[in-house]
């Protein structure tokens, strides 16, 4: 078997792996736009390669069912009509066991495509679609988070199933020296296009933290009033924190006095000395604030990831997401996976827990809008 055709299939295998915890009630609901159902993501990334590889490279390809492209299309208009966003999870027909004959239709003929000699192009596309249903992979359990979240039960997903269980293992501050660092991919293996263009930047002299902010840290922000003081808060998180009436991290509940959050393992005491998460670009630079420190942006990040230890949370950065130079758009579908979301956005570089392995490097530039916190975010410092 080819290393090619390996990885396609331990990377289906395991989208099916993380659903083997559900029950057929868990893969429909969506009671937030964000966020998609079960369903969607194990079709979505299915749809993926049928319309990007099945389409294109096998000659007279039967489409397993013609309703799927629009159903099952998350953004990509050079493809045609597709299903509202929030209306995902309105979705029950096609039922789960559909989408599951579905998945083993597409693998099949992938399958098959992959026993024989193919192009360096069809080649890129099945390393394009095994990271983006990778992507998925993330999303897919960090939406079936916040999806259980909303059930007044704490249900558990998995015992033994913490993605917020972790401690830092490094104190103190890393010294990086002024100077022009490369930032970008360079290299052979596979990367996406907003990783290109590798360039030089100068950087002045700055420390960063080795460790990450814990939730003692973040509690001393809230107990000394740091939700209601807006000198701390950028003027659209002031507004922010005020229009929904935030005063902790998300998932954190206070019972009998005591501050709880919900975890796949249920409702968990706070652990003091455990990584803080699930927090927004507004609360982690007001913290930085708070703290007379700052965020790094991500070049600071990149040019002392080699030093650091990370990939136990996506870091926010204090840089907004934008091209690199000489960014190009793709030509046809593929141009819509990165370009067009280049506004309004903020980067998060590392990894988290909910990352699938061997999906991190530290080129990878994660981004979302400032308010969401519904990823496995944390909170790196530098001064």
């Amino acid at each position: 078997m080819s290393e090619l055709l390996q990885l396609f299939q331990n990377t289906r295998a395991q989208s099916v792996a993380l659903c083997e915890p559900l029950h057929i009630e868990d893969y429909l609901p969506q009671p937030v736009d964000f966020a998609s159902p079960p369903k969607w993501h194990l079709s979505h990334s299915t749809w993926f390669f049928e319309e990007m590889v099945l389409k294109k490279f096998v000659t007279d390809y039967k489409i397993f069912n013609p309703h799927f492209s629009f159903l099952f299309n998350s953004y990509y208009q050079t493809i045609g009509e597709r299903a509202i966003r929030t209306e995902r999870g309105t979705i029950t027909r096609p039922t789960v066991a559909e989408v599951y004959e579905y998945r083993k239709y597409v693998d099949a003929h992938i399958k098959r495509l992959l026993q024989n000699a193919i192009s360096p192009e069809l080649e890129e596309l099945i390393i394009l679609g095994v990271n983006h249903e990778q992507q998925h992979q993330e999303l897919l359990i960090t939406d079936l988070k916040h999806t259980f979240s909303y059930n007044p039960i704490h249900p558990v997903y998995k015992e033994n199933f913490n993605l917020t269980a972790q401690n830092n293992e490094e104190d103190g501050w890393l010294q990086i020296s002024e100077g022009i660092y490369k930032i970008g991919f360079e290299g052979e293996g596979f990367h996406f296009d907003n990783e290109k263009g590798r360039h030089k930047v100068f950087l002045h002299d700055f420390e960063i933290s080795k460790f990450l902010v814990t939730n003692a840290d973040f509690l001393e922000f809230m107990e000394v009033g740091g939700y209601d003081n807006f000198k701390f808060w950028l003027d659209e998180g002031w507004n922010w924190v005020n229009e929904n009436q935030i005063k902790s991290p998300l998932y954190w509940t206070k019972i009998d006095g005591d501050w709880h959050s919900f975890t796949l393992e249920g409702l968990k005491p706070i652990e003091h000395d455990d990584i803080l998460t699930h927090i927004s670009f507004y609360e982690a630079q007001a913290f930085a604030c708070w703290k007379g420190l700052r965020l790094p942006t991500e070049f600071e990040w990149e040019a002392a990831a080699d030093q650091l230890n990370w990939g136990k949370r996506w870091e926010w950065t204090y840089s907004a997401y934008l091209p690199y130079p000489n960014f190009q758009i793709a030509e046809g579908a593929v141009g819509e996976y990165n370009g067009k979301f280049m506004v309004s956005q903020m980067v998060l570089r590392g990894a988290s827990t909910a990352t699938p392995k061997g999906h991190e490097r530290k080129t990878y530039r994660n981004f979302f809008h400032p308010k969401h916190r519904w990823q496995v975010t944390g909170i790196r410092l530098a001064k």
